[in-house]
């Protein structure tokens, strides 16, 4: 299948793009930089220019791209958040009706924050719809309807709501495991709130799976099984390290004064549910946090 990626230099993209060739697909990635390599296209999204070339033939679009969402929101880095992910779905899918393309799929990337960012118990499924309307779930409902627009040029539109996806070499993790190796590690904030989270190798599976299973259509949360508070989820990562776990929580006010609104997401957690990606088949590798701080800490 002949697949073009956006976001394919990114922290899921390069695993997925060495993924999706290992299992004998052609894979094209979109760059931001002019390149000699025959499988990166350049685009523009400002100047909204895209290298005709990628559509040649295409089968798959799968949308990575977006702007890092743990930068300071700042009004004109909230215009480039939205851009990244909206304005440039938009290109692309100007491009492929300009060019007659009908894809067999279109996945996107989407935020579990969608539902809003809230700290509840209330266990949250794709059925659940906006409960707290804040910037996050604006931002993902538009990056959704984005993606859903290529229904009429898609057989299917699949959209994954993305967890805190942990990785040894990028997010959020490295950061969160040096805290611990400085014995600095400790709750933020209440420390009750919810962590969702997805391994990465966990997550490009899924977009494998969304790809070759032609069942997936829709939205899928795309979260692990283990779903714990702020407070466990560090005190377990300071276990795995052999490190001190600091019994004072950092005070809400001063995530506020460094990281600005921001910090809603460090500060506010739901729990999602995850039974519909299993109801198409789909097994998760990392279901547990001891499980993945065994791989991610002791380097087993």
């Amino acid at each position: 299948m002949n697949i073009l990626i956006t976001g394919g230099t990114g922290l899921v993209g390069r695993s997925l793009v060495k993924k999706l060739t290992q299992n004998h697909h052609t894979v094209r990635v979109l760059t931001r930089s002019k390149s000699e390599n025959e499988n990166e296209f350049y685009w523009n999204v400002a100047d909204k220019e895209i290298d005709e070339k990628a559509f040649e033939n295409l089968d798959c679009i799968i949308h990575l791209a977006g702007a890092n969402i743990s930068e300071r929101w700042t009004e004109d880095y909230k215009k480039e958040l939205y851009s990244s992910r909206i304005d440039s779905a938009n290109l692309l899918r100007k491009y492929c009706i300009n060019k007659g393309i009908h894809l067999k799929s279109f996945i996107s990337s989407s935020g579990i924050n969608y539902y809003g960012t809230f700290t509840s118990d209330q266990i949250l499924t794709e059925k659940s719809g906006i409960i707290h309307h804040d910037f996050l779930s604006k931002l993902s409902d538009e990056w959704e309807k984005a993606a859903s627009q290529f229904s009429e040029i898609a057989e299917r539109v699949v959209c994954l709501r993305t967890a805190m996806v942990l990785a040894k070499s990028g997010g959020a993790f490295p950061l969160l495991k040096k805290t611990v190796d400085l014995n600095i590690g400790s709750a933020v904030g209440s420390g009750k709130q919810w962590m969702n989270w997805i391994h990465i190798d966990d997550l490009v599976n899924m977009y494998v799976e969304a790809v070759e299973n032609s069942s997936m259509n829709g939205k899928y949360n795309a979260v692990a099984d283990e779903i714990p508070t702020n407070k466990e989820f560090m005190k377990k990562l300071a276990k795995s390290s052999n490190n001190f776990f600091l019994p004072f929580n950092v005070p809400s006010f001063i995530m506020k004064s460094i990281f600005g609104e921001m910090s809603s997401i460090i500060l506010e957690g739901t729990r999602a549910d995850n039974k519909k990606i299993k109801s198409v088949g789909f097994d998760f590798k990392y279901t547990n946090l001891d499980e993945v701080f065994d791989v991610l800490v002791k380097k087993r």
